[in-house]
């Protein structure tokens, strides 16, 4: 971030908003009305990003935009394939994971059930 009077803005709206005097989403909007009309912000190639790292830090998840959430998770989809993939190319399948405690709990809930109705022998 190459602008001083923004990065100052940014602090102070940042003690605001820590202080619960500001809504996060007003300081994001704030930033970006800013980073929209100044020179050096304009010419500033990295802005974006940064002011996408500080959404992330002050907004809750449910506030930030639906489709901002649905291209975060993609590209996490994306970077959990590219991590499955073998060094030859060929994709890896994660080991199903099996609980035999939750069988063995289901189990014991069945022969529960059945010791508690009746015996109709009787």
């Amino acid at each position: 971030m190459q602008c001083e009077r923004l990065i100052k803005q940014i602090k102070g709206w940042y003690t605001h908003v820590s202080n619960e005097t500001m809504a996060p989403a007003r300081m994001v909007s704030f930033i970006k009305k800013h980073a929209a009309e100044c020179e050096i912000c304009l010419d500033d190639p990295d802005l974006q990003e940064e002011i996408e790292k500080i959404t992330e830090l002050v907004l809750p998840e449910s506030k930030i935009p639906k489709a901002v959430r649905m291209r975060q998770e993609q590209e996490e989809l994306e970077k959990r394939a590219a991590e499955n993939e073998d060094p030859e190319g060929d994709k890896v399948e994660p080991a199903a994971e099996t609980d035999e405690s939750d069988e063995a709990d289901e189990a014991d809930e069945a022969d529960e059930e059945d010791s508690s109705k009746p015996d109709p022998a009787n």
